[in-house]
């Protein structure tokens, strides 16, 4: 089995053709930094809370941590946007919450990364404290004040709003219309 089934499960996808020629016409060494990633999807210049969530979003991605996305690892986060299954996505949304890697979520955390992405994407139904306050009272079953990803999983998977609106709020889907695109604009 080459890598190209292994990243889509269903055989070589058409698509990752496409794919391919974007990913080296963007980047034609093959590596794209977090600088040519920002570049990329037009988020350059944004405040400090901005600039780490897009690190944290690049590193999670950045799958063998050399500093860059090479191609398959690019092709592994552009799948996990469009097929991955739900808990698959959470235990993402996990690590990227995660900021210090301690395998626990704690009140801070989730605050700093809800905050950045409000910067990024402008969704602002609820602030970045009513938020996190919220996924705790629902998630923290044994209320010591942190998130371990079985929790998160649980807890997120068993309310319906909640999941809803981890699922709005971090939808990649903006992120992966600019790679199609190929249109630098702001998302």
């Amino acid at each position: 089995m080459g890598a190209k089934e292994s990243l889509t499960g269903d055989g070589p996808a058409p698509e990752m053709h496409h794919y391919y020629s974007k990913f080296m016409r963007e980047c034609p060494s093959g590596q794209l930094s977090l600088h040519e990633f920002k570049k990329l999807l037009d988020l350059q210049g944004l405040d400090p809370q901005g600039d780490m969530y897009i690190k944290r979003v690049f590193d999670i991605f950045d799958l063998n941590q050399d500093g860059f996305i090479d191609f398959l690892e690019f092709i592994a986060a552009i799948n996990l946007v469009i097929r991955g299954k739900i808990d698959q996505k959470l235990k993402w949304y996990f690590k990227l919450y995660d900021a210090d890697g301690n395998g626990c979520i704690d009140k801070k955390e989730l605050l700093n990364i809800f905050t950045a992405i409000q910067a990024i994407n402008g969704y602002t139904s609820t602030t970045p404290e009513e938020f996190t306050d919220m996924v705790f009272q629902k998630v923290d079953v044994n209320n010591d004040g942190q998130l371990t990803l079985e929790e998160f999983i649980t807890g997120v998977e068993k309310d319906e709003g909640l999941m809803e609106l981890i699922t709005k709020t971090f939808d990649l889907s903006n992120v992966l219309k600019v790679i199609q695109s190929g249109r630098r604009h702001s998302i």
